[in-house]
């Protein structure tokens, strides 16, 4: 396309200065504050709704990726060692959820069925009987 064609279309309704959408400018706040929110647990769409006066959650995830996953990191990281922490000083509470979400320990469950009297279970057998019903002519 020569230049002249160019400029005809900017002059008939073309590409024109200053039209389309504004670029998206992103501070270091908004980086900081994506990257906390996500580390608490905010819905992405939530975060997307007060980043940079509103965005898409795509865009969110486009642009804001590397926070997303940072603050997830983050926060896991704190919470991990802060029950670490109070397992190694004693906590109960805390020993036992490490036990189970770490150490792949669980409690057994035995359950054993027994009749009325503490016996074993009397089982009756259910004769099974076929009806066969006519309509009426």
């Amino acid at each position: 396309m020569s230049d002249s064609e160019k400029s005809a279309l900017k002059q008939n309704g073309g590409a024109r200065e200053g039209s389309g959408r504004k670029p998206l400018l992103i501070a270091d706040t908004d980086r900081q504050k994506v990257e906390e929110m996500s580390g608490f647990g905010v819905p992405f769409e939530q975060i997307a709704a007060v980043t940079c006066n509103g965005i898409n959650v795509t865009t969110l995830r486009k642009y804001f990726s590397q926070q997303l996953i940072d603050g997830k990191a983050k926060a896991n990281n704190r919470v991990g060692m802060t029950l670490f922490e109070k397992a190694m000083n004693g906590d109960t509470t805390a020993m036992i959820w490490w036990t189970k979400s770490q150490m792949r320990w669980s409690e057994v469950r035995k359950h054993e069925v027994t009749g009325a009297d503490g016996g074993p279970v009397e089982y009756t057998k259910i004769e099974r009987v076929i009806i066969d019903v006519k309509p009426e002519d």
